[in-house]
């Protein structure tokens, strides 16, 4: 559980983190290319897990981040980036242009804009691809049983999938930690309930 926390919250944070910045620049700069971009982002995101396993755990292996957190969170980003990406672009579009030009007539710069008139405007966004990204980075198992082979080190669908031996299949324990694992995902879906429906509602209705 602790391992699979820590993994699931840095990853979230370094994504939204990387994905704010670049989705902010795809939805609102004007440059050429930002449809070839996020073509490329789509077709990253796309990939199986399965087809890049071998390049990163020779990677991993020759910086010596296997078996560690860092390791861990920085193969989940090839799926958590694209997907916050994606997500925090069309919330951006959604914004009016007018806010930050208005903004900018008033003096302020580019990063003051986006920090201070675009980021409070997309909290519910942000606290939508939040969640998705934490679920999908909680429930990962092929990365974390590849690349964490220590048990201290393992997540915790790999745990669960390490319950059964040779001759045994516990389907109590099974079902106890699948429950146990759950929770917290439920409990927090319900504390940010309102955040997220808000989020994934933003843009249905205009006027």
């Amino acid at each position: 559980m602790k391992n699979s926390f820590i993994v699931a919250s840095s990853t979230t944070l370094f994504s939204l983190f990387v994905s704010s910045f670049a989705a902010y620049a795809l939805a609102r700069l004007k440059f050429k290319g930002k449809s070839i971009i996020l073509s490329l982002v789509l077709s990253v995101s796309m990939f199986p897990g399965i087809a890049i396993v071998s390049p990163l755990f020779i990677f991993l292996k020759n910086v010596n981040l296997l078996n560690s957190y860092l390791g861990l969170i920085l193969t989940y980003t090839t799926f958590a980036i694209p997907l916050s990406l994606w997500i925090l672009t069309s919330f951006f579009r959604e914004i009016p242009f007018e806010l930050e030009e208005s903004a900018k007539v008033d003096g302020a710069t580019p990063m003051q804009a986006f920090l201070k008139i675009i980021m409070p405007l997309a909290t519910p966004g942000m606290f939508t691809t939040a969640i998705l990204t934490f679920i999908a980075a909680w429930n990962e198992f092929l990365f974390a049983l590849v690349f964490n082979t220590q048990d201290s080190m393992r997540t915790v669908p790999v745990g669960i999938a390490m319950f059964p031996g040779e001759h045994d299949l516990p389907w109590g324990d099974i079902a106890a930690a699948s429950v146990v694992v759950t929770v917290p995902l439920i409990i927090m879906v319900l504390i940010f309930q309102k955040r997220i429906i808000s989020g994934l509602t933003a843009g249905a209705v205009k006027g």
